[in-house]
């Protein structure tokens, strides 16, 4: 698989993004879907790459779910971000 995060380049993520369900620390909030599109061993390996980076925990992702096209299937990550 070709490599195309480079995780020693990218500066340390700040505190901006919450994956818990808790509303009473952070009142303004905005739902943010992330969806990753392809077939199954694509989407199933990208999870697993954003997982190394420290993106997502794999079973933040939604189960592999049908898309339009034939052959193709889709995973959704939901954030709520801090709104300012």
């Amino acid at each position: 698989m070709n490599k195309s995060f480079l995780a020693d380049t990218l500066p340390t993520p700040t505190s901006l993004v919450s994956s818990d369900n808790s509303t009473a620390t952070t009142p303004a909030r905005e739902s943010v879907k992330v969806v990753i599109f392809g077939t199954k061993t694509g989407v199933n390996n990208t999870i697993l790459t954003l997982y190394k980076l420290g993106f997502a925990q794999v079973n933040e992702w939604s189960p592999l779910l049908p898309s339009s096209n034939p052959g193709e299937v889709m995973s959704i990550l939901t954030r709520h971000i801090v709104t300012a």
